[in-house]
């Protein structure tokens, strides 16, 4: 009597006569393809456990993750939180601040803060956050109308340079057409929105650019509720191949979901596109001002 193999389970010499390579081949691709896997997988969990408690060192990130199951060398934990830019906040003794930002750029005061909005394009919040691949990282950035909670403008790819933020930005720029000098602009301190690079184009459209407080999330929380709900409702579950593939999955949910279809409690539940189609007419005036040409509109 023959006990046959449980249905879906093959051997590694079964499945690699199917797929017509060797098993050579086979072990080769695994023997470079899961360390990249496990990287991931280890930095994800490193990433989770350090955001949720920002006053944790690398010992006790590596002493958590081991509670979990997953054994990790602390100088493997600290490494990889260098890398990420994630080592804890340190008390310290009070001395009078002279500087709010770790880069040389231009840091701006927080000009958001107790706004009261009236309407769209008063007001744009901007962030990024990371965004798990396979074997990888990718990162997205995002901009917001804070009146309708709308995505104006996104990009994702897998680096953090500042193009990153500036191809955001363009999108929005594009979009919206947002009438000279009625714009605020809110992010955190990043060199992504500092740089002159950056700067420069909202000076060009004349565009009023605002940032958090230092150690201050709540700042730009309608940015981060948006990154809350997109990880809750997207990505948390999903595995994404590789850049092109996140970019196609969550493009298609920034637009044909949250746009358009998620409910905002905020907003008397409806959508941001559903909210800003039901707003009043503009202005007649400001209609006007829309029409004048700005800066690389043709």
């Amino acid at each position: 009597m023959t006990t046959s193999q449980p249905q879906g389970h093959h051997t590694i010499e079964r499945m690699c006569a199917i797929a017509r390579v060797s098993r050579a081949g086979y072990y080769r691709h695994w023997a470079t393809s899961a360390p990249r896997q496990e990287e991931t997988a280890v930095r994800d969990q490193v990433q989770r456990v350090a955001l949720a408690n920002k006053h944790y060192g690398y010992r006790r990130v590596a002493f958590e993750l081991g509670k979990t199951g997953l054994t990790v060398n602390h100088k493997r934990v600290l490494r990889l939180m260098r890398e990420d830019n994630l080592l804890c906040l340190r008390r310290r003794a009070f001395v009078p601040a002279t500087t709010d930002s770790d880069h040389s750029w231009r840091v701006v005061p927080n000009l958001a803060r107790g706004m009261i909005l009236t309407g769209i394009d008063q007001l744009w919040v901007a962030d990024i956050t990371y965004i798990r691949l396979l074997e990888e990282f990718g990162y997205l950035a995002v901009v917001l109308d804070a009146f309708s909670r709308r995505v104006i403008g996104w990009a994702l790819d897998g680096h953090l340079q500042a193009s990153l933020a500036i191809a955001a930005l363009e999108m929005a720029l594009a979009g919206r057409r947002p009438v000279p000098g009625s714009l605020i602009h809110h992010s955190d301190r990043g060199v992504q929105y500092a740089c002159r690079d950056y700067s420069s184009i909202l000076e060009a459209y004349r565009i009023q650019p605002s940032m958090s407080r230092i150690g201050c999330p709540y700042d730009n929380a309608k940015a981060e509720s948006f990154m809350k709900t997109l990880k809750q409702e997207e990505v948390d579950g999903r595995t994404y191949r590789d850049v092109e593939h996140a970019r196609s999955a969550i493009g298609a949910f920034l637009d044909q979901i949250y746009n358009r279809h998620r409910l905002h409690s905020a907003l008397a539940y409806q959508s941001p596109v559903e909210f800003e189609d039901n707003l009043p007419p503009m202005p007649a005036a400001t209609q006007r001002s829309e029409s004048v040409a700005q800066p690389g509109w043709v």
